[in-house]
């Protein structure tokens, strides 16, 4: 295998590179360190600027979506009828609004797995763990903490304002 296509194989084995070289915020030379590649540094910072140089730009679309919340949600086994009444089910556990003490946010709308995606990741950045989350038919849901519940929603609110595009 050439190293320009070990050095892509590399790259594309780190999501969060490919994006950073889509957006032009690489340090190659560091880039070249960072990655497993057998080669001088300098000849995987070249390959890695030439892969990059092949790479669509990285662009942002803000996605028509109406985000809320509702507090008052509680985890639950999946248990049939009970079931039916779930905001969210993953796994054997369903999220229902019932008292609890954690928080859904809902974005209804122009959502698909990328949306979830970049809210995932900003929630990330931001300290915030979600519980659960899921997507299906134009509704992302994301379930946290209630103490997370406000911050959540400013988060996932502005991360619909800039959804990466393929």
């Amino acid at each position: 295998m050439s190293l320009a296509s070990e050095t892509r194989r590399a790259v594309d084995g780190n999501p969060f590179l490919v994006t950073a070289l889509r957006a032009g915020v690489v340090n190659y030379t560091a880039a070249a360190r960072y990655l497993d590649v057998d080669g001088e540094t300098d000849a995987v910072a070249t390959a890695i600027r030439r892969y990059a140089e092949e790479l669509p730009p990285y662009e942002t679309d803000a996605r028509d979506v109406r985000v809320r919340m509702e507090r008052g949600i509680t985890p639950a086994p999946i248990d049939g009828a009970k079931h039916e009444t779930a905001l969210l089910a993953v796994g054997g556990t369903s999220f229902r609004s019932d008292g609890g003490e954690l928080t859904a946010i809902a974005a209804t709308g122009d959502v698909d797995a990328t949306a979830l995606g970049a809210a995932l990741g900003r929630l990330e950045s931001d300290g915030i763990e979600p519980i659960a989350a899921g997507v299906g038919e134009g509704t992302m849901m994301l379930v946290v903490d209630d103490r997370d519940g406000v911050d959540a929603l400013r988060t996932v609110e502005a991360a619909l304002e800039a959804v990466p595009e393929a």
